[in-house]
């Protein structure tokens, strides 16, 4: 609990970013508290989990090109919660499949995706199932009411918003209009994904495969990630993800899910992956692609205290959302630092 002469920062979004800026601000002597309305951290580096199967249906990988993040991650990797994965990758164009020559690095979390958000979060300070639906600046700090609990007693110094770009435009629209304008550039699309988890082994001769020209954009065979050689029931089945064009997603964000799935499972058969005989899980990311040109990485708003950060700030990644976190919580201790005593 943040101690009485710490200034208390809340930040609303368990995702990469709000967590990554959480965890520094921590580390700067601020008094931290998360607020999530989900039931666990990670946001879109999501882990779904069947009766006999687990599926990342969210991120995939994430890719480290940051000399900050890179040193970060040398501790994740020595933990064995991140892993390098080296999937042979497909391309899918015109009806012809090739192999994709990209030489990039991959890495997933182990033993899900959602495993990098838990690790992320375990010394900090997290209110889970509380959606924050109202924030009123108050004695020059902020206060919050959530729509589980209703008004949350602290008054908060600053205040950091860690939520996709239209979460958050609603979240401030009572606020000043310097502060709607920073959505004005941000698009962000939904995503509609698919999990197939298969009676026997696929034909498919890649892991995983971008696909272009088609309604659906990615395929991946979780079991191809390292820690996730076979399901939990210990057969041999696979489970697949696949997840649909940032577009097509967009113009049918609003279909029925086993429709959706249903034109998913048709366009799979037509790559070679027949999910006839799947057992089938759908999930619909309303706010799952998309950022501000040009990207600011984070904003901060010091007059009023308040940040922003997330992947829509700085080019819609995991490291984009990583280091938007990061950023934003070294700019408010220079503000800090700056500050007369």
């Amino acid at each position: 609990m943040p101690k009485p002469t710490q200034k208390k920062v809340a930040v609303i979004g368990a995702g990469i970013a709000g967590l990554s800026c959480a965890i520094q601000l921590q580390k700067m002597g601020f008094g931290v508290e998360l607020f999530e309305k989900s039931r666990g951290p990670s946001g879109r580096m999501s882990t779904r989990q069947g009766k006999d199967w687990v599926a990342d249906h969210g991120a995939q990988y994430f890719t480290a090109r940051d000399p900050i993040l890179i040193a970060e991650m040398s501790a994740w990797i020595a933990t064995g919660i991140v892993s390098l994965w080296n999937p042979k990758i497909g391309i899918y164009e015109g009806g012809q499949w090739t192999e994709s020559t990209s030489h990039e690095k991959r890495f997933i979390a182990n033993p899900g995706m959602n495993a990098l958000g838990k690790y992320l979060a375990k010394d900090l300070h997290l209110h889970f199932n509380q959606t924050i639906d109202q924030i009123s600046p108050i004695r020059n700090g902020w206060q919050l009411s959530s729509k589980e609990s209703g008004l949350i007693n602290t008054l908060f110094d600053f205040l950091i918003i860690a939520i996709p770009a239209p979460q958050a435009a609603q979240l401030t629209k009572s606020l000043s209009k310097e502060i709607q304008s920073i959505f004005n550039s941000v698009q962000m699309d939904g995503c509609w994904t698919v999990m197939a988890n298969l009676d026997q082994k696929s034909s498919l001769a890649f892991d995983a495969a971008f696909i272009n020209g088609e309604i659906i954009s990615w395929i991946c065979r979780n079991q191809s990630k390292p820690h996730r050689n076979s399901n939990s029931n210990g057969k041999d089945n696979e489970t697949w993800t696949i997840h649909a064009s940032p577009s097509w997603s967009q113009d049918n964000i609003e279909l029925e899910a086993t429709e959706a799935s249903a034109k998913l499972i048709e366009c799979a058969k037509k790559l070679g992956l027949d999910c006839t005989h799947a057992e089938i899980s759908t999930h619909r990311w309303r706010y799952a692609s998309g950022s501000a040109k040009p990207s600011p990485e984070c904003i901060l708003i010091l007059t009023q205290n308040l940040g922003f950060c997330g992947d829509w700030l700085n080019g819609g990644r995991v490291e984009g959302a990583w280091l938007s976190g990061y950023k934003l919580a070294s700019q408010i201790e220079q503000t800090q630092n700056q500050t007369p005593t």
